[in-house]
């Protein structure tokens, strides 16, 4: 009877952790580059993923169809890659950036909007507004640049006193979000170049982020501190808690009622986060490519989809997946 008993505890074990595993992984995956991807991003609704690869440049796929929609080419060549992507949040248009340059296309009809090419330093990362009225930059130098592309205004931010590593910008445009290897990060405006608030790390900020409601930001350094902090008031409103002695971010997302944290990492890890109060929720991990060398994959972008109850990613593998996210973590 002991024998028989621990036999029924032991399967009914293997059971439990064989579902528990089974919902950790991904439910779908679409390959989307062969040859793995070197930069990405995906629309804040899921709808799009631009990917930069070596071997197939720039491309646009459209994850409702499951097709590619566009092919964009910057005169690329090997030593110029296009290194970071970005989407406005209204799907309206994308931007891509190599070292020196940048373009703006639409998604509707895969025009290019125009093709910018940079004097001074090199472009870190890039972000764009609401009908591609306006593009922000950050510079190798510290410099982060704002560009209103239907007047030409610009306004070049001077705050920082090294390399840009990470911006962002509001659907509006009208406020910016950077982070550089001087161990801050600002909340500027874009009309006056007025710094807002300056939320300080101990090391170098090397992700930022804001909600697309205008309520929170994000901001992580490259060792243990990642932050949630309120935009009215620049007061912290949480830590992101966890016990790693190092952990870089490499995607952020929140969703769009402000109540959840999405984050992806260099180590195919991908985690949900509580916002309220920086508790981890759930964790899932990427699919390295067959055959990589290491056995792992970059999280590059990621998105609350399926009415938030999933989350679609994009990483260095070049293969985008859909996760399932705990009904009862959902709005907590």
């Amino acid at each position: 009877m002991t024998i028989f008993r621990t036999f029924l505890l032991t399967v009914s074990c293997l059971f439990i952790f064989s579902c528990e595993d089974k919902h950790q992984q991904a439910t779908a995956s679409y390959e989307h580059t062969s040859t793995g991807a070197f930069s990405s991003a995906l629309s804040h609704d899921g709808k799009y993923s631009l990917i930069s690869s070596i071997n197939h440049g720039v491309a646009l796929w459209d994850n409702q169809q499951h097709a590619l929609k566009y092919l964009w080419s910057e005169q690329q060549d090997q030593d110029s890659l296009v290194h970071t992507v970005a989407i406005a949040y209204d799907n309206s248009v994308a931007v891509t950036a190599e070292k020196n340059t940048f373009s703006v296309w639409s998604i509707s009809t895969g025009e290019n909007l125009g093709y910018y090419k940079i004097q001074t330093s090199s472009i870190r990362d890039i972000a764009i507004s609401n009908q591609g009225r306006s593009v922000l930059y950050g510079r190798s130098d510290g410099v982060v640049v704002y560009i209103d592309l239907e007047t030409a205004r610009r306004i070049e931010f001077l705050g920082h006193q090294d390399k840009i590593n990470t911006v962002d910008i509001s659907p509006n445009g009208y406020y910016a979000l950077s982070g550089s290897n001087d161990y801050a990060a600002y909340f500027w405006d874009t009309r006056t170049g007025q710094v807002i608030h300056r939320f300080n790390h101990p090391t170098r900020v090397t992700q930022v982020t804001l909600d697309s409601q205008g309520q929170y930001a994000f901001t992580a350094d490259s060792m243990q501190q990642a932050h949630v902090w309120q935009l009215t008031t620049g007061d912290l409103v949480s830590k992101l808690k966890y016990i790693a002695r190092q952990k870089i971010f490499t995607a952020v997302r929140f969703n769009q009622q402000g109540t959840l944290l999405a984050t992806g990492s260099p180590n195919k890890q991908v985690d949900l986060w509580r916002v309220s109060n920086g508790e981890k929720l759930q964790s899932w991990q990427v699919t390295p490519r067959k055959g990589s060398r290491p056995k792992s994959a970059v999280v590059l972008d990621i998105a609350f989809i399926d009415d938030e109850l999933s989350l679609l990613t994009e990483s260095s593998s070049g293969i985008a997946e859909r996760f399932t996210i705990r009904e009862h973590n959902e709005h907590n």
